[in-house]
């Protein structure tokens, strides 16, 4: 591995790293299927190398979406549930056609 690609893959896997430390699920074991990975592929030259750190960076990608998805849901759990139930409750009583107070089942 060139010095450049090698460069790259240290700093890589220094960014992989940090990202695992918040991983959601802690019986995954990100950092030792991380460090595996970087193993297997640590006598990749020229292509296979910069395949490798496509597919690092891709991973990259997928748990930084993956945080960005958990921050949406615990913030519109946290703001909208309350609003959102009041909601399916007034367009129930709008479908309905009748007052909420006066809803008698069939």
């Amino acid at each position: 591995m060139s010095n450049p690609t090698r460069l790259r893959a240290i700093s890589l896997y220094k960014e992989l790293v940090r990202l695992g430390r918040d991983y959601p699920n802690p019986n995954y074991n990100f950092h030792g299927k991380l460090r595996r990975a970087f193993e297997k592929y640590r006598d990749a030259r020229g292509e296979d190398a910069e395949k490798a750190l496509k597919l690092g960076e891709y991973i990259k990608q997928e748990t930084i979406a993956l945080y960005s998805l958990r921050k949406y849901r615990h913030l519109k759990n946290a703001y909208y549930s309350e609003a959102r139930d009041s909601a399916i409750v007034s367009t129930l009583d709008k479908v309905s056609g009748q007052q909420p107070d006066t809803f008698v089942p069939r």
